[in-house]
């Protein structure tokens, strides 16, 4: 177990690297001049260019790059915003925290909701539950989130006046949020699971299990969804790791001051150092998912457990 541990950190690791030196590249390397966008276009060059000497813009790439590098590995600095001038990391760990909750419990809905469903799918095949939890699941999957954020500020905000439309400071303030992230998500979840539950079903260790006389729900939960859990497991966890960066649109509706609006107004405002830094940690996060969903199968699947602790 040990070995595959750290056989997935020295993959993992180079990774990181690249992708840190990638984003640097892609960003620096955007047309236009990041002191003339920040000053405005009445800023005389005089200005512009003691505002790119001042965070470095006037040197040249490699020296840039390898600042960057030496910052990040030996002081974990990532710079300081352009409009701020505050550390660049610091201002993304307060946000997100935030962006990560909303993820989570949208996670969290997603599963109680599509799951079960998803089951009770495969289990009633090709009855009239069957095709109504599909067409709701074809419903949820193809409704806009923004449009479904909308509708849900309108109707639980405006009209029954039961629920905060924006900001993040009290847990009320989070439900319509994760609701319009987890609600939709759980259609996907749905037909997933109903998809794994039809594969599973089938094989014949399930038909094994019915002959000899055991009950169906035991058939059902202990048989073939603890075996179809693998992919459930890795969908879950790569559900986690987008919403971490793909939330922009529901923070955006909900003036959620969370780490992907934090990215979309430093674009917007070519702060590049909030961009790199943003772009950077996302990338990494989702590579310690895959870390933990790799050493979550190693741990689940005895085969791979077997492979590696007999070499």
């Amino acid at each position: 177990m040990y070995k595959y541990v750290i056989k997935r950190l020295l993959i993992a690791l180079p990774t990181i690297f690249g992708v840190m030196i990638l984003v640097f590249t892609i960003l620096n390397f955007m047309p236009g001049d990041p002191g003339r966008i920040i000053l405005g276009a009445e800023a005389t060059p005089e200005s512009v260019a003691m505002f790119n000497a001042e965070f470095g813009l006037d040197q040249p790439f490699f020296t840039r790059l390898s600042d960057f590098l030496v910052g990040v590995f030996t002081r974990f600095d990532f710079g300081v915003s352009f409009r701020t001038r505050q550390p660049v990391i610091d201002e993304l760990v307060i946000r997100l925290p935030i962006t990560a909750r909303i993820a989570a419990f949208a996670v969290l809905v997603s599963v109680l909701i599509g799951v079960p469903l998803g089951v009770l799918s495969a289990v009633r095949r090709s009855t009239v539950t069957d095709r109504s939890l599909t067409v709701i699941a074809m419903f949820l999957t193809s409704i806009p989130g923004f449009v479904f954020g909308l509708l849900l500020i309108y109707v639980f905000a405006l009209r029954l006046g039961w629920l905060p439309t924006f900001g993040s400071r009290t847990w009320q303030h989070y439900i319509l949020p994760v609701a319009t992230l987890g609600v939709l998500s759980a259609g996907g979840f749905l037909r997933f699971t109903r998809v794994i539950m039809l594969e599973t079903v089938n094989q014949e260790y399930i038909k094994t299990a019915r002959a000899k006389g055991a009950a169906e729900p035991r058939v059902i939960w202990k048989h073939a969804f603890k075996n179809a859990c693998l992919p459930l497991i890795n969908s879950t966890m790569l559900m986690f790791s987008g919403l971490l960066g793909g939330a922009i649109i529901t923070e955006t509706i909900f003036s959620i001051n969370g780490i992907g609006l934090t990215i979309l107004r430093a674009v917007q405002n070519r702060d590049l150092p909030v961009v790199t830094a943003g772009a950077i940690l996302l990338a990494t996060f989702f590579l310690i998912i895959v870390l933990v969903i790799d050493l979550l199968y190693a741990y689940i699947d005895p085969k791979i457990r077997a492979r590696f602790s007999s070499s």
